[in-house]
């Protein structure tokens, strides 16, 4: 196909005010994606659109296995909280309360 441009499996995007570390979340739009490596304010960095990942979690959340996951960009944690926050995947494994993480299938697709 003369179209193609690639899998879509990742994003270049641009590293926020600050910076991001490897394995860090960041909302580019309405599509969430955990980066690759670390980056620099203003550099490139490869976001993961897809797959499992341990990120961090409001601590005093239990989830279940399949629930809905949100990003909070204020907090840069997942939370089941639906209002004001994007959905990003599903839990992948329940997480128990109190626990500072939680692995998150991500849905790879624009929420």
């Amino acid at each position: 196909m003369k179209n193609f441009i690639r899998p879509g499996n990742t994003m270049p995007a641009t590293a926020p005010a600050g910076g991001i570390v490897s394995g860090a979340g960041l909302l580019v739009g309405s599509i969430f994606g955990v980066a690759a490596t670390a980056a620099a304010e203003g550099a490139a960095v490869e976001l993961a659109l897809t797959g499992v990942f341990e990120l961090p979690k409001v601590s005093t959340q239990a989830w279940t296995q399949g629930v809905k996951v949100y990003w909070d960009s204020a907090a840069k944690n997942c939370t089941t909280t639906a209002s004001g926050n994007t959905l990003i995947g599903t839990a992948y494994a329940p997480a128990a309360n109190p626990s500072g993480t939680g692995r998150v299938r991500l849905n790879g697709y624009a929420a």
